[in-house]
């Protein structure tokens, strides 16, 4: 696997595979890897001849509080784990390499994508989406990849993504990955490390809490005011401190009503102190 540090040495190489008439997928990630994202790259193999992933922790999109500093950096542990699944390239810039001016945001060309990035965590993570849409413009820049793979667990950044590729024009197509779960319905997140054996236990509600509601909804109930209200006392019961649970649209994550048909139900909840996401999507008869 090579390993590459420079924008320029990256794009010498992604030329280089192109005039061999190579296809590119990328996976772009914050490293911690876990099986989840090793499941991305398996996916990517499948869409392109020459594997790209990034490890890049982003700052523009950590906000006042948040864990940037004490996000875990395990680069050697993921480059085994890279190789270990066929990944054809390594892409781990430094900050100075992604943001050459700085990361002051008040003098940053931001892209911001309205819309899906307002309201559930882009309502209660302010300016996160604008962080992270422009780090993808730019990687999607620098790798001029062929397919980008994302996993649907971060169901609304997905949904900004597929947004801003469609109008700034990135000839790149998105493909969704299924959210890798635990034996136990958790959904497989960098996040999962901060919890304890017995928290990871806990954290397991929240699957099957999701399943509840889909199948009440296939079942036929639609006052999602209700089913609201009682999946937040569920949720309090169970010690999690809740930041949303909502019923949406999936294509635009507008609220869902009685006549919807694609609905993704999405929820972020604290445990402690680490905040944990999850959505189940499905499509109602």
């Amino acid at each position: 696997m090579l390993f590459i540090e420079s924008v320029e040495k990256l794009r010498t190489l992604i030329r280089e595979q192109k005039n061999k008439g190579a296809s590119v997928s990328f996976v772009p990630t914050m490293g911690n890897l876990h099986e989840g994202h090793l499941q991305l790259i398996d996916i990517a193999r499948k869409h392109g001849d020459f594997v790209v992933c990034s490890i890049f922790i982003n700052p523009t999109q950590f906000g006042e509080g948040e864990d940037f500093d004490n996000y875990p950096r395990t680069l050697k542990g993921d480059q085994e784990k890279l190789e270990a699944r066929q990944c054809d390239l390594l892409f781990y810039p430094s900050v100075k390499e992604m943001y050459p001016t700085g990361t002051d945001k008040s003098k940053l060309s931001i892209v911001r994508v309205p819309g899906v990035s307002e309201g559930l965590c882009g309502g209660s993570r302010p300016g996160h989406f604008d962080g992270v849409s422009t780090v993808v413009s730019k990687l999607f820049n620098m790798v001029q990849p062929d397919v980008a793979v994302f996993g649907e667990k971060d169901f609304q950044q997905l949904a900004v993504i597929r947004k801003l590729t469609k109008e700034l024009n990135f000839p790149i197509e998105i493909v969704g990955a299924p959210i890798a779960r635990e034996s136990s319905g958790l959904a497989m997140s960098s996040r999962n490390g901060y919890l304890s054996t017995e928290q990871k236990k806990q954290a397991s509600f929240l699957y099957t809490l999701l399943q509840k509601m889909k199948e009440r909804i296939e079942q036929g109930e639609c006052e999602f005011s209700l089913l609201q209200k009682e999946a937040l006392s569920e949720l309090e019961s169970k010690e999690f401190k809740t930041d949303y649970f909502e019923f949406r649209n999936s294509e635009d994550l507008s609220p869902a009503n009685e006549q919807s048909k694609d609905i993704v139900i999405l929820l972020a909840a604290f445990l402690g102190k680490t905040r944990l996401i999850d959505n189940i999507a499905f499509t109602r008869k």
